[in-house]
């Protein structure tokens, strides 16, 4: 790459996620130039896991782009395309959604010009690329512009905000078709060289193989970092998740499952845990507590699909979530920087279990705007 441009870009704060976020008109249309855009932006690939280079944070939840422009739909108002950059590789991946920049979506599209607002508050009707479906974001308006100050709180996040309510709508299926791609609620997975475990492997917002924590070697209260450096963890957590993408359908082979998808998590009935931020919750705080990998490492919150994908499946007869919820009210899910509330609605069809509704609450902000500068590739290079 020789000579210097520059393109149009927000940084924003989606719940306990933070992204780049780019209007597609501003974008070349070449997917590869905009990959490499993307990469050089974020800092990565950095053989140092902290993208000092760039704008990335050096953890998955900080290392993301997103891409909006008006949809051509009847049933939406914007289309939003997420990109997962690695850290540590040169790979932008498309293969999920992020939930938490779901909530910074509408907000931007206003910011735009994509969609109007009048009165006290704006729903703005979203297309999700990624997993085709349709999710509604409502976030209250002041002189036609988003407001960012309020009351609400999200763990993870120190600071309170205006709530963002998220409503996904048939979120079952995203990635395999099925919301539950093997057929059955609970299966028996075998991995090679790990072991056999018991798993629920559902598909709603994000793929996800659940794991009941023990049968992991941990007991599903801990920290991040302490998951983290359990020795052999991580890779029978990689192990796992492979063998799921093979058994949900969605690789033929794991050497050929993608860094983002499926998700797994470990569950355990709600105990006593101490949050990130020093706060400390009994088991009468929440209804289970979930610890879950995303691009090989343990999260500090919980991803938004993943809490979504955790409502589902506890709705569904069978599964191992199902056994451990017994409340009919909001879900309230303990994880390692709180309490996050979730809720969905799960109906029996003529043909099976189907995922209605998902529903969560976020808070957002627009940390920065202005131009991003990025080297014009050479001749070579395009």
């Amino acid at each position: 790459m020789t000579s210097r441009q520059s393109l149009r870009a927000a940084f924003y704060r989606g719940g306990t996620s933070k992204a780049v976020m780019f209007n597609a008109a501003d974008l070349p249309a070449e997917k590869e130039l905009r990959d490499k855009i993307f990469l050089h932006v974020m800092g990565s690939p950095d053989a140092y896991g902290r993208q000092l280079n760039g704008l990335g944070g050096g953890i998955s939840s900080l290392s993301k782009v997103v891409i909006l422009e008006p949809s051509k739909r009847d049933d939406a108002d914007v289309d939003y395309t997420f990109v997962q950059i690695a850290v540590d590789e040169p790979v932008a991946d498309y293969g999920q959604m992020c939930g938490n920049m779901s909530s910074a979506v509408g907000p931007f599209a206003l910011e735009e010009g994509m969609v109007s607002a009048n009165g006290e508050s704006a729903t703005v009707r979203i297309y999700n690329t990624n997993t085709e479906k349709i999710l509604h974001a409502t976030f209250p308006v002041k002189d036609g512009l988003p407001v960012e100050d309020g009351d609400f709180e999200i763990p993870g996040v120190s600071q309170t905000g205006a709530k963002v309510t998220l409503d996904f709508f048939d979120p079952g299926g995203t990635a395999t078709g099925k919301l539950l791609p093997t057929g059955r609620a609970e299966d028996v997975l075998a991995v090679n060289d790990v072991g056999r475990f018991r798993a629920s492997m559902v598909d709603a917002s994000n793929p996800t193989v659940f794991i009941a924590a023990p049968d992991a070697e941990v007991s599903g209260y801990e920290n991040p970092a302490e998951l983290d450096a359990s020795p052999g963890l991580a890779a029978r957590m990689d192990k796992i998740r492979r063998a799921a993408a093979v058994a949900m359908g969605m690789v033929d082979r794991p050497e050929d499952a993608l860094l983002s998808t499926p998700k797994v998590a470990l569950v355990a009935p709600p105990g006593q845990f101490t949050a990130l931020d020093g706060r400390s919750y009994r088991p009468e705080d929440h209804h289970l507590s979930v610890r879950f990998v995303s691009m090989e490492k343990f999260h500090r919150a919980v991803t938004l699909t993943g809490a979504m994908c955790v409502a589902v499946a506890a709705r569904i007869p069978g599964t191992l979530i199902n056994g451990l919820i017994s409340t009919r009210n909001d879900i309230l899910i303990g994880n390692p920087s709180g309490v996050i509330p979730v809720r969905a609605v799960v109906e029996q069809a003529p043909h099976g279990i189907k995922a209605v509704s998902a529903t969560t609450f976020r808070t957002q902000r627009r940390i920065m705007e202005g131009r991003l500068p990025y080297p014009e590739p050479t001749e070579k290079e395009l």
